[in-house]
């Protein structure tokens, strides 16, 4: 009976929606749209749709933050020295420091699914958000993979258990950044911390 779920979910035809935030999700095709969604322009069998969506989504941040940060982008181009004395630095650099301390709690951010298998694939392209939960309000970070140094030995991606070592870089006020997180496959969730990359 599950075999058979499963060959009917893949044979079914799905459609790509969006949101007003600008955030995409599938959705069985010949029902009606869930309230505050609307039709992307893209249907198909449901990995397809997937497909679309990760292409087609590279910026997950919801479209009403986007547009507050591009608030502050004038803020964001300045040198640091600007930025320093204008007295936008010391706030940043204090989330820096809190995030280097060791054993931060994080979790992986998936969209449109959370799942081990969307978190393999995304480990295979090499881009992956992390988000620290300690925060206020928590706070995600795009984290361009160092494949070296990621170490997948300990994980069954099949059965969903083990860990998973991950090491990757970003920008962070100015500064390049090294995250460095151990994820529970389980969960999807574990620790982690930054660390300043010294010039």
């Amino acid at each position: 009976m599950s075999l058979h779920s499963s060959n009917t979910e893949e044979s079914s035809t799905y459609k790509v929606v969006v949101n007003a935030e600008e955030q995409y999700s599938i959705w069985p095709e010949g029902r009606a749209n869930a309230l505050g969604w609307h039709d992307a322009g893209k249907s198909g069998p449901k990995e397809e749709c997937l497909a679309h969506i990760r292409e087609v989504w590279t910026d997950m941040r919801p479209l009403s933050l986007r547009k507050k940060m591009e608030g502050a982008a004038p803020f964001n181009a300045m040198p640091r020295e600007q930025a320093s004395a204008a007295g936008i630095v010391p706030a940043e650099d204090d989330l820096l420091k809190r995030l280097s301390r060791p054993e931060q709690s994080v979790e992986v951010s998936l969209r449109p699914e959370k799942s081990v298998e969307a978190f393999h694939k995304r480990i295979q392209q090499g881009h992956i958000y992390i988000k620290f939960t300690g925060t206020r309000g928590g706070t995600e970070l795009g984290i361009k993979l160092d494949q070296e140094s990621v170490r997948v030995e300990k994980a069954d991606f099949a059965k969903g258990v083990g860990t998973v070592h991950l090491e990757g870089t970003l920008k962070l006020n100015y500064k390049d950044v090294r995250c460095i997180a151990d994820v529970d496959l389980t969960t999807l969730s574990g620790h982690g911390h930054l660390q300043v990359i010294e010039s």
